[in-house]
């Protein structure tokens, strides 16, 4: 049995892992695959590169296989004895100020400012069927059908059809005329027909037309009875009881219907026990970059390598990729887990391409850099779509990793959505690994005068085309000119000093990247071959220029904060910070892309001694930077700043309560500033020996111990030969 198997792994996982060379769990992952296999909502922090994704991604992988087995082998049948008993509204899965009667049949809400709705405990997915519905008392009122993922307040979404005793219709949050007002005492007759894909209503038996023709691509969902209210009461007929008025020819009362769909007996929304639609995957990952994304879904796949029968079916749902192949994968092929970027993610919802109906885990990987990103209001909304509980009992499951788990805003966040999670805080304050030397070289015109001279240099970002800049001149727009056109120098000097065969380059922003692509190239295009990694290069050139870096057919990458989270780049042995991030999180997110797997690593920071004039389009620029040249501050309505990185290496050494070595521009690292003997990209050499494993290392302690064994052998068999010997004499002199 391996490690990973004490956990509960199963073995055909621990199998993969094992090919992956894992020999023992990780602090995070020990922390929390139990607490995911355990049932639980998590949080979870740990250093970059400490194995955060595997410890969410092993046992969902698990648990969602297992599930689909259960289904297939009928097991999952069991659970239909524990399945609410009779048509009635939910309990639980409905608004704060909305109250259900014991029997489930009368609803109430006396809030006066806002709507408050819920949905019955049974749904129906073809033929046709209706029930009454009954306004009890008078105030606001919307009644009608949805589906699962629609929110609590029909006819605001795409997934919910709804009527108002305002004698509006309402889907999709547009209201159009239908019918006539209703009010107190009136019977409201919601009928729907699953065959022709039609919804319509009668008011106190009056037919009122057809209301809405139900999209095909949510046709083949599950519809439920649903309402919402907003200081009103009603009260509901599902055909428990005889109807006031005789439904329609061909409509049958919808508690009379044989294959309904059901949820369970806290009356929480769920899932039908068959074997869920193609569409509707059973976990949703969502990653802040596509990059991150597709690392992810990589991961899930060596992962579930000895999975079969079921087989494990995982989709990659990122933008800048054709969207048609990502709906035929979900109409023809079928998904269980979906591993996906935000924006991408929300098309195909709103498109009625992709079901939240079945979703059982909720994962939001870097949350603190998805929610910077203003992805807030479409988290939440993804999670109201969601059910809490599935058919079989099992509550939504929601796992968090961020880099801060006692920032604002993910406290926030987890307080509002997450079910008593469990915080597992492996990270602590930041700092920065053992295996990663960081040190700080100045870049100061006023010294360094080689600028003066400079036959070619770095093209720089034209923030001071209008100015004039010139060599001799003391003005703050030349120095920050000559900071440009030195550190283009300085980071040709420090791959040169330390022989970089590789080595990620991080810029402030994407044009700095152009440039510096640009000056290697024309330097030396096969000695400082490199590509670019930013959100302004097509996807597919994103995805080829990271394959080729990790594939070593370049030696540098050069990337905006795009790549500063979660990209597992094995053996990298150098890091250069063209600019000092603003956020002194991103310097640990940054250095940490070295240091890896125990192997030594070293971050160079290039730091300007004087402010430098930059970039920065804010919402006020429409073009947000695509072809603006307002070289104006940002004080004045401008698109630039003075950029001071002396004050952000100052908030970096604070945040990280330590004091960065700063070496001479010759880019010399003393070596004997560190302990032992450094290889960059290796691991740690100790006595000059080079170990690759713990094994190596405890070899010649072994051999110690082995030896001293042998002898205590050999001497405990000498003194009792001896005393054998000494027996026999004895008792011969006694004869």
């Amino acid at each position: 049995m391996t490690a990973f198997e004490e956990f509960g792994v199963l073995p055909e996982i621990a199998k993969a892992i094992e090919e992956l060379e894992w020999t023992l769990p990780t602090d995070i992952q020990a922390e929390g695959i139990p607490l995911v296999l355990g049932g639980g909502d998590v949080l979870m922090a740990a250093e970059t590169g400490s194995g955060k994704t595997a410890a969410f991604c092993l046992p969902i992988i698990q648990i969602v296989w297992e599930t689909i087995k259960d289904i297939e082998s009928g097991k999952a049948a069991k659970v239909s004895k524990n399945l609410s008993p009779a048509w009635q509204m939910s309990t639980l899965d409905r608004g704060n100020a909305l109250a259900v009667s014991p029997c489930g049949l009368r609803v109430q809400s006396r809030d006066q400012k806002e709507w408050h709705g819920t949905r019955c405990t049974r749904g129906v997915q073809s033929g046709k069927w209706g029930f009454e519905a009954t306004v009890t008392d008078e105030g606001l009122c919307r009644v009608g059908w949805s589906t699962l993922s629609a929110n609590l307040e029909i006819g605001t979404d795409r997934f919910g059809f709804g009527f108002g005793g305002t004698g509006k219709k309402s889907n999709n949050r547009q209201f159009d005329n239908y019918g006539e007002a209703f009010g107190k005492d009136d019977v409201i007759t919601c009928l729907l027909d699953l065959d022709k894909g039609e919804i319509k209503f009668l008011k106190n038996s009056v037919d009122l037309g057809t209301a809405f023709t139900i999209n095909k691509q949510i046709s083949n969902s599950a519809f439920f009875p649903s309402v919402v209210l907003k200081n009103a009461e009603m009260s509901f007929n599902f055909g428990n009881s005889p109807l006031k008025y005789p439904l329609p020819n061909g409509y049958k009362p919808i508690s009379t219907a044989s294959k309904e769909i059901v949820m369970n007996t806290n009356g929480e929304t769920g899932t039908t026990v068959s074997k869920p639609a193609n569409n509707a995957p059973q976990a949703i990952i969502i990653e802040p970059s596509r990059e991150l994304a597709e690392q992810t879904c990589k991961e899930i796949v060596k992962f579930k390598k000895y999975l079969s029968n079921p087989s494990l079916r995982e989709l990659l749902v990122v933008g800048g990729t054709n969207i048609k192949e990502q709906i035929s994968s979900l109409q023809n092929n079928g998904v269980d887990i979906i591993v996906g970027t935000p924006g991408r993610l929300e098309d195909l919802i709103q498109g009625g391409y992709l079901s939240l109906a079945n979703c059982r885990f909720f994962v939001l990987d870097e949350a603190d850099a998805l929610l910077k990103q203003g992805f807030t209001d479409l988290i939440c909304r993804l999670h109201m779509q969601m059910p809490k509980f599935t058919a079989d009992g099992h509550r939504l499951q929601m796992v968090v990793c961020s880099a801060t788990l006692h920032a604002f805003e993910v406290k926030k966040m987890a307080e509002k959505l997450m079910h008593f999670p469990t915080w597992v805080d492996l990270k602590g304050e930041d700092s920065v690994p053992e295996t990663v030397h960081h040190v700080v070289v100045n870049v100061n015109p006023q010294t360094d005068l080689s600028w003066h001279t400079m036959n070619s240099h770095i093209m720089t970002d034209g923030v001071h085309a209008k100015n004039e800049v010139r060599p001799g001149g003391n003005t703050p727009e030349t120095m920050s000119e000559a900071v440009k056109m030195l550190k283009g120098e300085y980071c040709v000097r420090a791959i040169d000093e330390h022989k970089m065969e590789r080595a990620i380059i991080f810029c402030r922003t994407k044009l700095d990247c152009d440039n510096l692509e640009k000056y290697l190239k024309l330097l030396n295009k096969e000695k400082y071959s490199c590509v670019c990694l930013h959100g302004d290069r097509k996807p597919h050139e994103r995805k080829s220029n990271l394959e080729m870096f990790k594939n070593n057919q370049v030696k540098f990458l050069i990337c905006t904060d795009v790549a500063a989270r979660g990209l597992d780049i094995k053996g990298l042995p150098f890091m250069i910070n063209f600019t000092l991030p603003d956020e002194k999180s991103n310097y640990v997110h940054r250095i940490g892309r070295v240091g890896r797997a125990e192997r030594m690593g070293l971050a160079i920071s290039l730091v300007s001694t004087v402010p430098e004039k930059v970039w920065y389009h804010g919402e006020w620029c429409k073009s947000r930077g695509r072809g603006c040249w307002n070289t104006n501050l940002v004080e004045s309505r401008g698109c630039c700043m003075w950029y001071n990185e002396p004050m952000y290496l100052a908030e970096i050494e604070d945040h990280l309560n330590i004091t960065i070595q700063q070496v001479e521009r010759d880019m010399k690292v003393p070596s004997n500033e560190f302990d032992g003997k450094v290889v960059y990209g290796q691991k740690k050499r100790q006595d000059g020996v080079q170990y690759e494993n713990h094994a190596s290392q405890m070899l010649s302690v072994v051999n110690s111990l082995s030896s001293l064994e042998s002898k205590a052998q050999i001497l405990y068999l000498k003194r009792f030969i001896t005393g054998i010997q000494l027996s026999d004499r004895l008792r011969y002199m006694k004869i």
